[in-house]
């Protein structure tokens, strides 16, 4: 065995109920407390013996609790994002300054589509990794000198190098279990989504996504529109392995940017599901087949997280999201009928929205009804046709795309609609959405059922408020 620098893989300490950076699709505070588990990091901590996978934000941990660890580490490995970066910055200083002869190094979306810009902020980073960084990080925590290692970018002697990219990778199945570090290194309590049941687990099965949605950050800047999959065998496995690591386990998450992308294999991983007896939800497109669904359905699939994103079809094709509202509006009748729950998303201020279109997908949602739903600010993401896009155009009116306490700001404005009248969309929507007689009947009902239930929901309702009282205050 290749013997390998001692690593610290740190998901950086930083605003308070923020969970960007790692797994998550919604790099902000959320309208609820919600952490995703650190995939990209647990697959790269997973090549690298004796390393240790430290995510601080729903440990709770601060600057100071992890400042120290430096000490005891040769390399360091922080994952960040758009809107946590500076804050990672001063935490990639704060362990340079505890062991100056520590190696750090950035990854995640942000870093890869702007590295030398991301070297430029600090001399206490020594390199940032581009695209799937998995064999990147391997190789350097073997101690190969940085010149002979694709896909990154590095500083030496003052100035800034970058190496020929990494090929993506093609057999999937070559990377390691991720439940494997998640049980040695995390506590799955702490990792909550409202939508999920609890104690969950999340991972990924593939990377990559078919779709061309112009504001989508993954497959733009590092996953790519191939879906590239793991085997059902490695897939089934793993859940297998999860289940002996964590008996409590309520429910698994597949968070592949679209589970349904590849219809077969989705049933034939469905199938090897059922016959372990867990439960599961993943990541759709709103267009899968009724027959697909009863499939999923009758092995183990609990909800489906689907991006609908807005209620009027010009501002879908715009986007390039690819998808029909009459199918939309099917395969949601489809789901219902079949018991299987919906979490949608949707986006308040992507091109082409308008006074009316805001109104129309208040209408839309309020018409497919699903479970539950997240609202979110359109986010131009650097790397992204939307973040060219909004520049060309002059729509990007602010570059903080989160604010001080780490809540998503609204940044683009329209010579027709200013982005003030967007931010306030996002409370307007939430509110006729949910304090309606039917939805708020259903939760009581559900809190009725299940003890634990209903104190989580109390939880997440005070949140829920507090959240809309901030919007408005900061409207």
């Amino acid at each position: 065995m290749v013997g390998h620098l001692r690593t610290l893989f740190l998901h950086p300490p930083s605003f308070q109920g923020f969970d960007g950076g790692a797994g998550a699709r919604y790099q902000a505070r959320r309208e609820i407390r919600s952490f995703w588990y650190p995939t990209w990091l647990a697959q790269t901590a997973a090549l690298v013996s004796g390393s240790r996978l430290v995510d601080a934000p729903p440990a709770g941990l601060t600057l100071d609790d992890v400042a120290p660890l430096a000490r005891d580490y040769e390399l360091a490995v922080l994952h960040t994002s758009a809107a946590s970066f500076a804050h990672d910055v001063g935490v990639a200083e704060a362990l340079k300054r505890e062991n100056p002869r520590l190696r750090i190094g950035f990854v995640g979306a942000h870093v890869a589509v702007e590295r030398e810009r991301a070297l430029g902020a600090s001399p206490a980073i020594e390199f940032v990794a581009g695209n799937e960084f998995d064999f990147t990080i391997q190789e350097i925590a073997q101690g190969r000198p940085l010149p002979s290692v694709t896909g990154l970018s590095y500083r030496e002697n003052g100035h800034f190098e970058r190496t020929p990219e990494r090929a993506p990778l093609e057999n999937m199945d070559a990377l390691p279990f991720v439940v494997d570090v998640y049980h040695r290194d995390l506590v799955i309590e702490q990792y909550f989504i409202g939508y999920l049941l609890h104690p969950y687990v999340s991972l990924y099965t593939g990377r990559g996504c078919r779709s061309k949605c112009t504001f989508c950050l993954w497959p733009q800047t590092v996953g790519g529109h191939r879906y590239r999959t793991r085997s059902v065998e490695h897939v089934v496995a793993e859940i297998a392995q999860a289940t002996r690591h964590f008996p409590k386990v309520k429910e698994y998450f597949f968070d592949d940017d679209t589970f349904t992308d590849d219809l077969p294999r989705a049933e034939a991983i469905a199938r090897g599901l059922g016959r372990l007896g867990v439960t599961w939800s993943c990541n759709a497109k709103a267009n899968v087949p009724e027959s697909t669904l009863r499939v999923l359905r009758d092995h183990g699939l609990r909800l489906l997280l689907v991006g609908y994103e807005s209620g009027n079809q010009q501002i879908l094709n715009r986007v390039k999201k690819g998808i029909r509202l009459d199918v939309a509006r099917e395969f949601t009748r489809n789901a219902r009928a079949l018991g299987i729950k919906i979490h949608g998303t949707f986006i308040m201020g992507l091109p082409g929205e308008t006074r009316e279109t805001i109104e129309e997908t208040i209408r839309f949602a309020r018409d497919i009804d699903p479970d539950s739903l997240q609202v979110s600010l359109a986010a131009p993401y650097p790397g992204t046709e939307l973040y060219r896009e909004a520049l060309e155009r002059g729509w990007l009116q602010r570059t903080e795309l989160v604010d001080a306490g780490g809540t998503q700001t609204s940044v683009l404005g329209y010579p027709h609609l200013s982005r003030e009248e967007i931010f306030a969309s996002v409370e307007r929507f939430y509110r006729h959405f949910y304090f309606r007689p039917r939805k708020l009947f259903g939760f009581l009902k559900e809190m009725a059922g299940d003890f634990a239930v209903c104190k989580r929901r109390l939880a997440e309702g005070r949140e829920f408020l507090k959240f809309l009282a901030r919007r408005h205050s900061s409207a």
